[in-house]
């Protein structure tokens, strides 16, 4: 079975997006945290994205390499971003490009398949998308790089849950700004 992990850039409140999908508040992250996301993405066989992360997403990584004034680490992200397999859950879209295919159907019963599958590490990313695979256990694991910020409303990065749910600490690190990594694992 494929390990599926669930992570994002998230408020110390414990939002990915203030109010208006405002995500100002990351602004750009150091060259160390960065550089850990590379690796990370680096690591996916495949990624799972709901539609408003997918238009993030898409309407930078697919040239980012091409952005005046880019990184090493950011050249490499484009590629690895471009040369990762996608799959987009979404109602309302049409298409998508870059390597990726549309499912507008019931994305629980596509991630559950998907996870039966042989194969490497999956990620999830969004945050309707990811409280549906986390509302029926589908995630792994947990990431969060919580920066130190109060945004007081917005887009949680967990949703409500009909009961709790124990999770075991696997990795914590600190980069530069103040930024706190965490990663958790779900207790099986």
């Amino acid at each position: 079975m494929r390990k599926l992990s669930y992570g994002m850039n998230v408020t110390l409140d414990g939002y990915i997006a203030a109010p208006g999908d405002d995500i100002g508040w990351s602004g750009p992250p150091s060259e160390e945290l960065f550089q850990w996301w590379l690796e990370t993405e680096r690591a996916n066989t495949l990624s799972l994205y709901g539609r408003k992360l997918w238009e993030t997403m898409s309407s930078y990584w697919p040239t980012g390499d091409q952005q005046p004034g880019a990184t090493a680490a950011e050249i490499e992200f484009a590629r690895v971003w471009r040369d990762t397999p996608k799959v987009v859950f979404s109602s309302t879209l049409g298409t998508v490009g870059w390597n990726s295919r549309l499912v507008a159907g019931d994305a629980v019963e596509e991630i559950t398949r998907l996870k039966a599958e042989e194969g490497g590490p999956m990620s999830i990313g969004g945050a309707t998308l990811a409280a549906a695979a986390l509302r029926v256990g589908l995630i792994d694991e947990y990431v969060l790089a919580t920066y130190p910020v109060l945004v007081g409303a917005g887009t949680p990065f967990f949703t409500a849950l009909d009961s709790w749910m124990d999770l075991d600490l696997v990795e914590s690190r600190t980069f530069p700004g103040g930024v706190v990594l965490t990663r958790y694992e779900a207790r099986r």
